[in-house]
């Protein structure tokens, strides 16, 4: 069987799910690896590199044309899926039900559709979660870039000038991304505190050094799959009042609040942003879905009331060659669970847990 891939046609993605490594395995699995010319560009990999290892750098419409296997971390154009074969396989991470024209055209093209975004949380898919790879990612990045666009040092100093106060974190949403937000924080010296609806994250936090925050009273806001639920209009009043205190007190804010399938909720309003100190930084990993701050915009900084407001697109991607790393391991173990070594071919058992969640072959309404 072929593997191909290709790199995404968006000036915000660098990352690729293919690297010389993994390519590697695929290859000593029995896999013939096809990629396009100049693939490791953002990865400072050139072509005669991937060959040496036993890749095919080729044109890319002969890698979407010859591949029984595509993966793609975005969903295909129009003009890539109409040189597809027929039957081939597609991997990637193509959020369906906000790309229903895309999937239609696959789904009658006989292609069959695996979206990695969509497997369940269970212990046997972690290696394969291209979401909790990306997230720890983003924590990461999103405090060294709030590091460098705040005007103050870090961590505590003693100097014969007098001591220099550590700076303070607040991480909202304490998921992946805000798990490794708060110990990235805390390897560089800041002190860290976060918030979050499911009060099962308390213990997470404490664990890596943090000050846990939380709604006096409040019921554990989880779904079964471990993500947070929406709140009601109590829950926010009370949120919103012991926000603002403590917003108040901070130096970097982190925001990392989502609800799967749904807009971003928008918890940093007008009125805290006024109690905030001048210079104070806010980093809104939740913008491309609506962000959790009032002026957070996608793709740009915003300056409001002396506070810098980030909302950077595809975090992972600005530092493209430690996420492509990740997101290819992911790709390789999911793939190397679903192939037969006997017949060197790919088997999707529709009554598999995994499969079931993320093989999409109904067209949507």
């Amino acid at each position: 069987m072929i593997i191909g891939s290709i790199l995404e046609d968006d000036i915000y993605e660098k990352r690729t799910l293919l690297t010389p490594e993994t390519i590697k395995k695929f290859i000593q699995l029995g896999f013939n690896v096809n990629i396009e010319n100049n693939f490791g560009r953002f990865l400072n990999i050139n072509d005669q590199d991937f060959k040496n290892i036993g890749a095919n750098c080729i044109e890319r419409n002969q890698v979407l044309k010859l591949s029984d296997i595509i993966l793609k971390i975005n969903c295909p154009t129009l003009d890539e899926i109409s040189i597809l074969k027929e039957n081939a396989i597609l991997i990637g991470n193509f959020f369906p039900h906000l790309n229903k024209e895309i999937i239609n055209k696959l789904i009658n093209q006989k292609v069959k559709i695996l979206s990695l975004e969509l497997l369940p949380r269970i212990t046997r898919a972690q290696s394969m979660d291209i979401l909790s790879s990306q997230a720890n990612i983003a924590g990461y990045k999103a405090v060294i870039d709030s590091i460098y666009e705040f005007n103050k040092a870090v961590p505590m100093m003693m100097t014969a000038a007098g001591t220099i106060t550590p700076a303070k974190f607040f991480v909202i949403g304490a998921g992946v991304a805000g798990l490794q937000a708060i110990a990235t924080a805390k390897r560089l010296g800041g002190v860290v505190s976060a918030t979050d609806v499911r009060l099962a994250s308390k213990e997470q936090v404490e664990s890596l050094g943090g000050k846990f925050v939380f709604v006096e009273g409040a019921q554990n806001l989880e779904t079964a799959g471990g993500y947070a639920k929406e709140v009601g209009e109590d829950y926010k009043r009370k949120q919103e009042e012991l926000l603002k205190k403590t917003l108040a007190l901070q130096d970097i804010v982190i925001c990392t609040a989502l609800v799967p399938g749904k807009k971003a909720p928008r918890i940093i309003n007008e009125e805290m942003l006024g109690v905030m100190k001048r210079g104070s930084i806010i980093f809104d990993l939740a913008v491309e879905q609506g962000g959790n701050c009032i002026y957070s915009e996608s793709g740009k900084i915003v300056e409001k009331f002396g506070i810098k407001i980030l909302g950077h697109k595809n975090v992972p991607s600005r530092i493209s060659e430690t996420a492509s790393n990740l997101l290819s391991r992911n790709i390789y173990n999911f793939i190397s669970s679903i192939y037969d070594k006997d017949t060197k071919s790919i088997k999707i058992d529709e009554n598999d847990e995994i499969i079931k969640s993320i093989y999409i072959k109904n067209v949507l309404n």
